[in-house]
């Protein structure tokens, strides 16, 4: 779901922000799911961003038109200096709740809500229209406790009729500035999160969240758009991408102005076994309603969640097709004991969300992101986004404890950070449960701000499988 709205702010230039929402259905009316809004062409707000959880209602009123209405709470912060972060945006924590009307045209649906959007502590507190565009996408979920299991060949076939391939990127990128007129001039070293989506065997949606990790730790930037795959041999692919975002950190540190960035992109990918891919990429991203120009160059790891280099033949063999299993969790987290540089104390209280792809039995690839809702160090918009490697008990039926120890890498507000932690999943279900873990983290050898807290984490976990060939 995307949406669009305009708030007034006290004094300052009105903030538009276009919403980024991934809703998965519970029932026949209720969605839940996560979001990221950003600002594009209004005021100088480059690098505000907010990150939230949303419940989501929608019904069915007469023929094609439905009712609708919404709840989403969640952290973030920027403005157009620092400083300016604090009045903007308070304690980075806010909630917006919605409620309209839409039209469903099969496709697609369109619609508008009136919506409120506070920030704690904050100068933003507005009520107003936004305008909102859905768009449904479909595949085949198994149980949880199906991965690693074989469909049967004679099922094969209408298990993928609604699949497509999606892939999931994750990436380092260097953002080489061009002439900059920010008083940052460095090279930005970006951790780089990309989920894509094939709508035809070459052609493909996208959306990509990357974060500072060097030069400017806390810049950060989305966009998506559309890609193409060019076949060059059954090894060799090419990628030629077209996105639009937003980013930044503030507009004095780098210029991106509003926030509007464009992006074109080439990426080579070399295929590394049926799952994985290891690419090269280089691309130009430009602010349009700034000065900041930069060349991006960068490498990343690709793993095909449904590879269409799969022969449809192999899909149809006599083995059938594997089925892989995926956790989403969402959880509060909370830093303890926090130390960076010689400050000592306080905690950080975050939102977080993880993404896990089980491998093996015992083997699976974690992706974390985690946004503050509370002021860290005085100042909103304190985040994390990390990735790495879990070990984990093997699912059992008869037991409903999957015990957990991962060791992930990635950055936060200082920069490179290391974070391991053990933990347990206790099953309420096959699809639902109860997510608990203990950890720590620590800076990196190349970030010298000896940050270091340790973390307790509480939440709840949605665990399912897919065909991945």
């Amino acid at each position: 779901m995307l949406d669009y709205q305009l708030i007034r702010v006290p004094q300052e230039s009105s903030l538009d922000l276009l919403g980024l929402h991934a809703l998965t259905r519970l029932t026949d009316w209720l969605y839940a799911g996560v979001g990221v809004h950003a600002p594009l062409v209004k005021g100088e707000y480059g690098g505000f961003m907010a990150f939230d959880v949303t419940a989501h209602a929608q019904r069915r009123i007469w023929r094609s038109l439905f009712a609708d209405a919404g709840l989403s709470i969640g952290g973030g912060g920027g403005g157009k200096s620092k400083e300016q972060s604090r009045v903007l945006t308070g304690s980075g924590g806010f909630a917006k709740a919605y409620a309209g009307l839409g039209y469903d045209f099969a496709d697609f649906s369109v619609g508008a809500n009136v919506s409120r959007m506070k920030f704690y502590q904050s100068i933003i507190d507005s009520t107003q229209v936004n305008v909102f565009v859905q768009v449904p996408f479909s595949s085949t979920v198994g149980s949880y406790a199906s991965a690693g299991r074989r469909l049967a060949a004679t099922d094969a076939q209408g298990a993928l009729a609604d699949s497509s391939e999606n892939t999931l990127t994750l990436g380092l990128d260097n953002l080489v500035q061009i002439d900059p007129e920010g008083s940052n001039k460095s090279t930005i070293g970006l951790i780089d999160l990309q989920f894509a989506h094939y709508l035809t065997a070459s052609t493909y949606w996208y959306a990509s969240f990357a974060a500072g990790y060097r030069g400017l730790p806390l810049y950060n930037q989305l966009v998506g758009g559309l890609g193409h795959r060019f076949k060059v041999s059954p090894r060799v692919d090419l990628h030629a991408q077209l996105g639009i975002g937003s980013g930044g950190w503030s507009p004095d540190r780098i210029d991106t102005g509003a926030g509007l960035l464009v992006y074109p992109k080439a990426t080579a990918e070399v295929a590394l076994g049926k799952n994985f891919g290891l690419a090269l990429s280089a691309g130009y991203l430009f602010a349009p309603t700034g000065s900041s120009k930069n060349y991006t160059l960068g490498a990343s790891l690709n793993y095909h969640l449904l590879p269409d280099a799969q022969p449809s033949g192999a899909r149809e063999s006599s083995e059938g097709i594997l089925f892989r299993g995926y956790r989403i969790g969402l959880f509060q987290q909370t830093a303890l004991h926090v130390r960076d540089r010689d400050v000592v104390g306080g905690r950080i209280s975050m939102l977080s969300a993880q993404l896990d792809a089980i491998v093996g039995d015992h083997v699976y690839i974690p992706i974390q992101g985690a946004v503050a809702y509370e002021a860290y160090r005085e100042y909103p918009g304190y985040g994390e986004l990390l990735a790495g490697v879990g070990l984990q008990s093997k699912n059992e039926k008869d037991n409903p404890l999957q015990f957990f120890g991962q060791l992930l890498g990635g950055t936060n507000a200082h920069g490179p950070v290391v974070k391991a932690s053990v933990g347990v999943n206790v099953g309420l279900g096959d699809r639902l449960a109860l997510y608990a873990s203990i950890g720590k983290t620590i800076a990196a050898p190349s970030n010298k701000t000896n940050f270091r807290s340790d973390n307790l984490g509480l939440g709840l976990t949605y665990r399912f499988s897919m065909p991945g060939g």
